[in-house]
């Protein structure tokens, strides 16, 4: 097969939400900002990575939240993070699933779903 893995996501963002991103996504999620290549930086958004998660946030001038479509991250630690969210007043959703606690869903600040799943590994 010629695909061999996801290299990274992008997400919707609104212009002017660069802060707001840095908050959830390096802030409460922990996952460290990276710089753009210079040639992109002038374009807005923002980039966090850690190892082979690469979650980028591009600013799209008729910005609609993904509110169906979404990324699943694997946490470990889930419990400590679904508590940091709600500490910071993120709505944390828990999933229905037969495993209550395996997985829950969240918004980022712009509305985007994004899935968080257990890591039992």
């Amino acid at each position: 097969m010629p695909i061999v893995r996801l290299d990274h996501v992008q997400l919707a963002m609104p212009k002017g939400g660069e802060e707001r991103a840095r908050g959830f996504y390096a802030g409460l999620l922990r996952i460290p900002e990276v710089a753009k290549p210079a040639a992109l930086a002038g374009r807005g958004g923002a980039w966090f990575e850690s190892g082979d998660l690469k979650v980028h946030l591009g600013v799209d001038p008729e910005f609609r939240a993904a509110r169906k479509a979404h990324p699943a991250f694997l946490v470990r630690g889930l419990p400590e993070l679904v508590a940091r969210l709600r500490a910071a007043a993120v709505e944390v959703v828990e999933d229905d699933a037969p495993e209550p606690g395996a997985r829950v869903y969240v918004a980022d600040p712009f509305g985007n779903r994004l899935e968080l799943v257990a890591d039992e590994g």
